[in-house]
């Protein structure tokens, strides 16, 4: 018999995780220095077969996604650390089995290079940007452990009232998202 795969929900904050459901989850901290640190911790103390990263992000307001739209990261990049890949990576590829398997449960989603930044407006090459994904990919592959982040976008990168943000519509969607996610991993797994 196949011993079922161990997978780890990562978040930065308890309302970007739905309540575990046959996966280990990790609330990872806000930033990528928490995100990275956590990440490789949790992988040493868990042993996870893959890692789904999940939270909310904001989007170029040129695109017009709506609040709530789910984006699924093809590949995850490092905006704050300008140097050649030769001293650091700056560019994780999501898994392409996960990236797969993601597409099936969320058709609509679009699909987009995820930014990482400490700082809000700091992916300004991404149209879609986040804080933590590049620390929690990296961990991941280092550790080769397969590693996918879905985001739902709460707002408008260029938007600076944060009165605007629509939190609530994303916390809600990408929880709602997540245990369809997990369920697809286990099978295409199994």
């Amino acid at each position: 018999m196949k011993t079922p795969p161990r997978i780890l929900v990562v978040a930065a904050t308890a309302r970007e995780l739905a309540s575990p459901d046959g996966w280990l989850a990790l609330e990872c901290g806000v930033g990528p220095v928490e995100a990275g640190a956590a990440t490789a911790m949790a992988i040493a103390r868990h042993r996870p077969t893959m890692i789904l990263h999940v939270g909310i992000a904001g989007a170029r307001r040129r695109l017009a996604l709506p609040p709530a739209a789910l984006v699924i990261g093809t590949a995850t990049r490092y905006s704050d650390l300008g140097v050649p890949a030769l001293f650091a990576p700056s560019t994780v590829a999501a898994d392409p089995g996960l990236l797969a398997a993601a597409a099936r449960v969320l058709p609509e989603a679009r699909r987009f290079v995820i930014g990482t930044s400490a700082r809000v407006g700091g992916a300004s090459e991404c149209d879609v940007e986040a804080m933590e994904g590049f620390a929690v990919l990296r961990a991941a592959e280092l550790a080769g452990v397969p590693a996918i982040e879905i985001r739902a976008i709460s707002n408008e990168i260029e938007e600076t009232d944060r009165a605007r943000w629509h939190f609530d519509a994303a916390f809600a969607a990408i929880t709602a998202a997540t245990p369809s996610l997990v369920r697809e991993f286990v099978r295409c797994a199994s």
